[in-house]
This record gives structure tokens, sequence and C-alpha cells, in this order.
């Protein structure tokens, strides 16, 4: 049989730097406990603001893993 199949999980990263810090912490930190992380894609950008800046990037991520293949 060929084919692979995904389930699709969303998590949230968060960086005081920038929104590729954000999903850079995102999927490094999901890489540690899930295997086969195949793509992501972002759903929400959102952040904090404290006296005018910003102080907080997070984002939210839809990201793809495969399901080990048992043949």
């Amino acid at each position: 049989m060929s084919g692979k199949v995904y389930r699709l999980t969303k998590i949230v990263g968060t960086s005081d730097e920038s929104v590729g810090d954000a999903i850079r912490t995102a999927v490094k930190t999901t890489s540690k406990t899930v295997r086969n992380l195949d793509w992501f894609q972002v759903d929400e950008i959102r952040g904090s603001i404290k006296d005018g800046d910003v102080t907080e990037f997070q984002v939210t991520l839809n990201i793809g893993f495969r399901y080990d293949d048992e043949d």
C-alpha cells in the first residue's frame, strides 16, 4: 500500500525576539517528544504589548506528523 497518514496537532510557540524564533522554539520543543514531524502551518500570530512596545510574540501552529508505517 502506498500513501501516508498524518496527524494534525495545534501548538503555540512564544518568543521575546521574533515570530520566526517562536516558530523554531515550538518545532524544536515538539520534536523532542513527537517523532516524524514533517510540516507546519502558521494559523495565528499574536503578541503582548507593554508601554507601547512588543514584549512577546505568540504563534499558533498546526503541526503535522506522520504515523509509522507498519508494513
